[in-house]
């Protein structure tokens, strides 16, 4: 009995799962391409696929510009192919550049100018960023902002926070000279910032006090059962009804909260993956689709408005990965670009074509190390017996 409940617990799993993963992946890559395509069309460039995933076509239609829309059978990105290239990743077809005439070079992306093309690829990113912008906006004005103020309840025994010399009590005022308002303000940078000192200010008994505390690494479980390696100090907040603060917040104040929060998403992400580069932080917490499907499954399971929220933050990490230096990537092409107006002229043929190479190599390898944690996070998870 107990394994048949587990095997229905499981299937119910899969199925938000499934049902997450499609709504946040189709959401986050229809406005990523939206904005390509936008900006596009803006240009003057004409479009021939905007396509929902790869593959083969599921189904979709001919607009009256000549655009195929369709959702492809292979759910794991999607792109615009605009005319003159070969293919998805906008390589140029030379064959078919070679018969153009001069109306159809108006209208190709490979004939636009430097400035105009780095436009339409850098828009794919932006409109990421906007849409995570946007929830997180409208989030704060549906529900307004709750806080729990930066005080010290209990300071765990032998912690970083023992070490430092918090006591309860003590309101953290800033974390190396950045103004906490709330006690996830003060988690956020924790978490990222394990092996590093931090100075800490508090006030204890009306006076500032100055802390030096190196956040630990550990393990710490979410409210999924999954697990995180992050920076902890080894303290607990009040939860006292007179430290939760709750406030309405009009559009101008939502609208900034949708920046600090994308912003912050952001600066996370680039703080993570630099402490991987300089050593002091362990890549196994990168995710890829799995990841992405079993966290959609998690917070469908909860409610909608909190995959709304994590469509928000997929968007970001979406938006942020395209903008990499790599060829196949917007940010790849950016690159390309940016010699381009250096050098007056584009790069040679060959050597796109190496580099394209290059990044598909690159991009198969990140994919495949993603798959393999997402694999080993799941067998963690799996039912003991």
């Amino acid at each position: 009995m107990e394994f048949l409940s587990s095997v229905g617990a499981m299937g119910s799993g899969i199925l938000y799962a499934l049902v997450g993963f499609l709504f946040v992946l189709t959401v986050v890559v229809f406005f990523h391409e939206l904005g390509h395509f936008l900006v596009a069309r803006w240009f003057g460039v004409k479009v021939m696929v905007f396509s929902i995933g790869f593959g083969p076509e599921l189904f979709g239609f001919n607009d009256r510009y000549g655009t195929r829309w369709k959702v492809s059978a292979i759910p794991l990105g999607g792109y615009v192919k605009f005319f003159g290239d070969e293919n998805a990743a906008s390589v140029p077809d030379q064959a078919a550049i070679a018969a153009m005439s001069d109306a159809d070079r108006k209208v190709s992306f490979v004939h636009q100018k430097v400035g105009p093309r780095a436009a339409i690829v850098v828009a794919g990113p932006v409109a990421n960023f906007i849409l995570a912008i946007v929830i997180f906006a409208l989030a704060a004005m549906i529900y307004g902002r709750q806080s729990t103020l930066p005080r010290v309840d209990t300071v765990q025994p032998n912690s970083a926070a023992a070490a430092a010399g918090f006591q309860p009590g003590d309101v953290v005022q800033s974390i190396n000279g950045r103004a906490i308002r709330s006690f996830s303000d003060m988690q956020r940078i924790v978490s990222f910032s394990a092996g590093e000192q931090l100075a800490v200010v508090v006030e204890r008994g009306g006076t500032q006090v100055t802390l030096k505390a190196v956040p630990a690494l550990q393990d710490v479980k979410d409210n999924f059962g999954n697990t995180h390696r992050m920076g902890v100090l080894g303290i607990t907040r009040s939860l006292a009804a007179d430290e939760v603060r709750f406030e309405r917040v009009g559009f101008v104040t939502a609208v900034g909260i949708g920046f600090t929060e994308t912003w912050s998403l952001v600066e996370q992400t680039m703080t993570y993956i630099w402490r991987i580069f300089a050593g002091r932080a362990s890549a196994d917490q990168l995710g890829g689709p799995i990841m992405i499907a079993q966290m959609s499954g998690q917070v469908a399971s909860v409610s909608f408005s909190l995959l709304v929220q994590f469509v928000a933050m997929i968007s970001v990490s979406i938006g942020l990965l395209n903008l990499f230096p790599v060829p196949l990537l917007d940010g790849g092409h950016l690159l390309f670009y940016s010699i381009e107006a250096a050098r007056g002229r584009p790069l040679s043929e060959r050597a796109q074509e190496y580099g394209f190479r290059i990044g598909m190599a690159l991009v198969l390898m990140l994919m495949v190390f993603a798959t393999y944690n997402d694999i080993g996070r799941l067998a963690s998870l799996w039912p003991k017996s």
